[in-house]
């Protein structure tokens, strides 16, 4: 895959789509998850689907994070970032649970199946999340890339820690 510089929104979506292309058998598992007429057990059996190839999805992922300039390889992690910032919500963590790191390995899992998953979840987390699916790697996957090539990680734009979401945790709030 041909990225263009600057890389894009879309392009950090298709880098996703393109390394799971690459892993048999897991395109009906990621549609099951965004499908509205999949039951909650039926995503517990999708999730354990994918459970085994999250590890070689990473890996058909690293080669194109590897291929980006210090440029686009900073903003594929921006993206990342900022996906994972957008789900920081007190309702998309009732839906999946998990302490301060599950819960961010819970929103690694929700970006790393897709667009497709990760739009449904933001919409309506109680209707397409599913508790304990999990993909810690992912979240820092890029920076730690980063770092291997060029000495340093990526400047941070929006943090990816848990709860660092302001406006999406109402409840915390100060008055």
């Amino acid at each position: 895959m041909t990225i263009p510089a600057p890389l894009t929104a879309d392009d950090f979506w298709a880098s996703i789509d393109a390394a799971w292309a690459t892993i048999p058998d897991t395109a009906d598992a990621r549609a099951a998850l965004a499908s509205a007429s999949t039951e909650p057990g039926a995503r517990f059996e999708a999730v354990e689907a994918l459970e085994p190839h999250l590890r070689p999805f990473l890996a058909a992922l690293k080669p194109t994070l590897e291929g980006y300039t210090q440029a686009q390889l900073a903003a594929w992690d921006a993206y990342m970032a900022q996906a994972l910032y957008d789900i920081d919500r007190e309702d998309v963590h009732a839906a999946t649970d998990g302490s301060d790191d599950g819960f961010l390995y819970a929103r690694g899992f929700i970006v790393a199946v897709g667009r497709a998953y990760y739009d449904k979840v933001k919409a309506e987390p109680a209707t397409y999340g599913v508790e304990d699916a999990e993909f810690e790697s992912i979240c820092y996957e890029a920076a730690h890339v980063h770092d291997t090539r060029f000495g340093e990680w990526p400047a941070q734009t929006v943090s990816r820690e848990s709860g660092s979401n302001n406006d999406g945790w109402p409840s915390m709030q100060r008055q």
